[in-house]
């Protein structure tokens, strides 16, 4: 037996994006990014990207749930479950509406001034992501997204405005979200979101992916240099999209593609800790003939600008199948993808892998010796209402109490250096992946459907009263009453 406890200090919280509950998407000189060129869609159909916005079509993210208006509300809501800090990002839109202006706009600084000063009051530690799937439009339309060098200096100019002007105000900054998302690089929502970039007919895309990449990571590694001189007391991390990889057999072939698929995945990760580039990817560029725009002064800079931790998401684990393609001939990860039958899965097709969790925090710490953040955990849900306005969602606090059981053995039974904890979408917000508001991950409902109708009232889920409880007991109380 052991104790359910974690370390003294250890940040319990929640997470979301700004693009994902903001809204106020053009208010205050905000600038339009990528993702409010989305629709909606749902499991079968996928977000369309449209050139501008085009009349009768729905943009979830235009208003989300609004918290730009509604913020002091819910953070009271988070402080009331004991959230020890907040997971947010801060869009670049609101700071350079273009994303390539000289000067940043005030209004869109204050707002986050105002934000974690509302944070602060209830002892809530922020914890920033710079770029969360909020490319500037303009940047994507003149640009190419982060097909182009000289986005880096956009960003970095944006990073050193936000480290200046809340370098009293917030400790625990991530620069890109899930950076590692391009991996699959068929895919166009990921590529868009992450990269900004929009694919043309016969372009080359993975080959596209390695040079975009490259750029995002010298533009981190500049970032981490900037911010530590701005504060030498602030911690920045990288962030990606985990899930542990297992061959679907003990078949050799299976277990020789499950590496490989582990470094193709997470090279983006080993570029953020170690500073270069994994022989394995240098050597699959030099076969390919993809070898990027790398110069020696970047070398230099990725070696000078590794991250202080390593935040990253966990929803599921992956398992992978030799059947069709071996690991000598991998590119796209989403081609060799197998169920695994001893895994439930959610509404939505995400395998539910609690162990895997524990796995993946001991092959973190192996790989990598830092810090580490599990920043994003939870399942997307559909909840019911009742008639008296509770809201029953024993399916969410078992998925939760199940991951945090394994965190916990992580940390306890095996000495996995652990910061924190802040499951996803805390509050119920548009789902990324969707844009739908039915795909609910949030202890707070609100109240809003897919087809944007609602009047965003906040209300408790049983779930709240739950992760009250957890936050409380610092993880020993995980059983509902």
């Amino acid at each position: 037996m052991f104790e359910h406890r974690m370390p003294k200090g250890f940040l319990w919280g929640g997470a979301v994006a700004a693009n994902q509950l903001e809204g106020a998407w053009n208010a205050d000189g905000k600038g339009p990014s990528v993702i409010d060129m989305m629709t909606a869609g749902d499991a079968e159909t996928p977000r369309e990207i449209t050139d501008g916005i085009q009349p009768g079509k729905n943009y979830p993210t235009h208003e989300a749930i609004d918290f730009y208006h509604h913020y002091p509300e819910d953070i009271k809501l988070m402080a009331e479950m004991g959230f020890k800090c907040f997971r947010t990002s801060i869009a670049w839109t609101r700071i350079f509406p273009n994303g390539d202006e000289e000067q940043p706009n005030e209004a869109g600084l204050q707002f986050y001034d105002n934000l974690f000063d509302e944070c602060h009051k209830y002892g809530i530690e922020p914890v920033v992501t710079l770029h969360h799937f909020e490319m500037p439009w303009h940047l994507v339309e003149k640009y190419g997204g982060w097909q182009s060098r000289k986005v880096i200096d956009f960003f970095t100019r944006f990073a050193e405005v936000c480290f200046k002007r809340y370098q009293h105000k917030v400790k625990y900054w991530m620069t890109f979200n899930e950076i590692d998302n391009q991996s699959a690089f068929n895919n166009a929502f990921l590529m868009a979101t992450n990269s900004g970039i929009l694919f043309k007919k016969g372009q080359n895309r993975e080959k596209t992916m390695y040079q975009a990449a490259h750029y995002e990571l010298v533009a981190s590694a500049l970032a981490v240099k900037l911010g530590h001189r701005i504060n030498p007391d602030f911690k920045i991390g990288c962030m990606i999209n985990f899930a542990s990889i297992y061959p679907l057999t003990c078949n050799p072939h299976d277990v020789l593609l499950a590496q490989r698929a582990a470094q193709r995945r997470y090279w983006f990760s080993d570029v953020h800790v170690f500073g270069e580039y994994p022989k394995e990817v240098e050597t699959y560029l030099e076969q390919k003939g993809y070898r990027p725009d790398i110069t020696a002064e970047d070398r230099v800079v990725l070696k000078e600008g590794t991250v202080d931790y390593l935040g990253f998401s966990y929803y599921n684990s992956m398992t992978v199948s030799a059947e069709k393609i071996d690991a000598d001939h991998l590119t796209d990860l989403e081609a060799v993808h197998a169920p695994n039958k001893y895994l439930p899965k959610t509404a939505w097709g995400w395998e539910i892998d609690p162990e895997g969790l524990r796995y993946g925090l001991n092959w973190l710490t192996d790989r990598y010796h830092l810090p580490l953040f599990i920043v994003e955990n939870g399942m997307g849900a559909y909840d019911k209402v009742e008639a008296d306005g509770s809201i029953h969602d024993d399916y969410r606090i078992d998925y939760l109490k199940k991951h945090i059981s394994e965190m916990e053995k992580a940390v306890v039974l095996d000495g996995v250096d652990l910061m924190g904890y802040t499951p996803w979408g805390c509050i119920d917000i548009v789902s990324a992946g969707t844009g739908q508001m039915s795909k609910r991950y949030g202890f707070i409902y609100v109240d809003k459907d897919d087809d944007g109708n609602g009047t965003m009232k906040r209300s408790r889920k049983d779930s709240f009263f739950w992760y009250q409880k957890v936050i409380e007991s610092n993880g020993a109380v995980l059983q509902a009453d």
